[in-house]
């Protein structure tokens, strides 16, 4: 059974080591690495776009990245529960044109038991930033 460490129920320390794993693994940028942390069967809501399982997700993420230039993200603990684990985070990324952009959100995520994130909810806004205001270089 494919499991995916650490499993709920969680701690202060697991909800950090998790969020921690789901910002190195989205700053590969790598959509199959991604897609690994979520259930087969994954709910998402990101901004106005609904998704569901992997295979959705790996194609959200292509087309995300392609869109999103130079990204970078960083998330920080919100607040957690037995198996859920809710986050704020900010990303930048460059379009094709070469505007910069800082996106900022929360998402609330629910875990299944092997640690596969089942459900994930995010609120996303962007705010075009000027090339010397950005953050995460």
């Amino acid at each position: 059974m494919e499991q995916k460490h650490p499993l709920p129920p969680f701690t202060l320390e697991t909800a950090k080591q998790k969020i921690q794993l789901a910002e190195d693994a989205w700053n590969s940028q790598d959509p199959e690495k991604v897609s690994k942390a979520y259930t087969i069967d994954s709910e998402w809501r990101n901004r106005d776009t609904f998704v569901n399982g992997r295979e959705e997700i790996v194609k959200f993420l292509q087309n995300k990245w392609e869109k999103e230039l130079n990204y970078k993200l960083k998330k920080e603990y919100w607040a957690h529960t037995e198996n859920r684990i809710a986050v704020r985070f900010e990303y930048e990324y460059q379009t094709k044109e070469g505007n910069w952009f800082r996106a900022y959100g929360n998402e609330n995520w629910e875990f299944d038991e092997n640690g596969l994130m089942a459900k994930r909810y995010a609120s996303i806004n962007d705010l075009a930033i000027k090339d010397e205001d950005r953050k995460l270089k």
